[in-house]
């Protein structure tokens, strides 16, 4: 792959100026890149501050290697790279505006979401819905909060995709001083494990909004390791390490992270919160609970016994009380 190839980054959230700012340290001398927002009055604020002011605006951005658009068209349009970083629960809203065809693009997520309705992980949905081949997709995993991307603490990021030259080139754009960065063929495994990190850290806020300790904790996160590989295993058998950073350490930062904002949703939840109080109150996107019921529906096929899972879709989606449900999920955890 060309070392000048065009990138894009459509979404305008935390994660989306998390990669922008990574993308920075290494664009070339006379290179651009593609940044698309919805939000016009956003896009002067950063114009004229050179900071994103509703997300980690602790980021100066370097407005002159930045061409800042409304127009998700135009930012594709021009972009042979896209990296997509909207919130699963908006992307089909996102991809109903396009006119132009994207099969021929180098397909990035930086989703940890699936999409409702659809039940599918983004490297499916891409794939089926727009004609991308899955050789020109790939994944961008953690375990990585944007915020200590913001704070330039050192962090580790796993470049997923079938053709691993694609998942070298991105990288290499990524990497810097303070961000280390490994590359996996494991599109599905490192989808579907994002995915269900964010159900297994919800169960963990609402266990510690309940009251529960550090004991029960670890042992709630060492259970849920094993739900991961259960699932990934039945959906995607291939040989994985479900012990590397991509897997068990995605799980580890998002359950006992303070900047997880579905550890902090599950934990509203435990205290006592509706759901769509919590939500109102977060202001922010838990891609947990629309997962939470997609892998639910899912698993109906496959009947895989995950009783974490299961005990998070009683309590968000069947209204069963947190207290009672986690009791019962108590007997089921060794």
């Amino acid at each position: 792959m060309s070392e000048h190839l065009q990138i894009a980054v459509l979404g305008g959230g935390s994660w989306a100026t998390a990669i922008i700012k990574m993308l920075l340290n290494n664009i070339g001398e006379n290179q651009k890149i593609n940044w698309y927002m919805r939000n016009e009055s956003n896009i002067k604020f950063i114009k004229r501050h050179k900071r994103n002011k509703k997300y980690l605006s602790s980021i100066e951005i370097d407005i002159k290697k930045i061409n800042l658009c409304s127009d998700i068209n135009k930012a594709a349009k021009n972009s042979e790279v896209l990296i997509f970083a909207i919130p699963s629960a908006f992307l089909k809203d996102a991809m109903s505006k396009f006119t132009i065809e994207i099969k021929n693009k180098f397909i990035f997520s930086a989703i940890k979401g699936i999409v409702p309705d659809n039940n599918l992980i983004i490297a499916e949905y891409f794939n089926k819905n727009f004609e991308v081949p899955l050789n020109s997709i790939g994944v961008i995993t953690g375990p990585c909060h944007a915020e200590e991307v913001a704070l330039e603490r050192l962090s580790y990021l796993t470049i997923a995709a079938q053709d691993l030259h694609k998942a070298e080139f991105l990288a290499n754009r990524l990497e810097s001083r303070y961000l280390k960065t490994a590359i996996s063929d494991d599109i599905y495994g490192t989808e579907y494990s994002a995915v269900l990190k964010n159900i297994f850290s919800i169960a963990a806020g609402i266990c510690n909004g309940l009251g529960y300790g550090d004991n029960f904790q670890a042992v709630l996160i060492s259970n849920a390791i094993q739900e991961i590989k259960r699932f990934v295993d039945t959906v995607h058998p291939i040989n994985r390490d479900i012990k590397s950073s991509a897997y068990l350490g995605d799980l580890l930062v998002t359950a006992y992270s303070k900047f997880s904002r579905n550890r902090l949703f599950g934990t509203m939840i435990g205290k006592g919160y509706s759901v769509k109080s919590a939500q109102i109150e977060m202001n922010m996107i838990a891609e947990g609970y629309y997962a939470t019921k997609c892998i639910w529906e899912i698993n109906r096929k496959y009947n895989i016994y995950m009783p974490i899972s299961d005990a998070v879709y009683n309590i968000l989606y069947l209204c069963k009380p947190p207290a009672f449900e986690i009791k019962l999920l108590t007997d089921k955890l060794r």
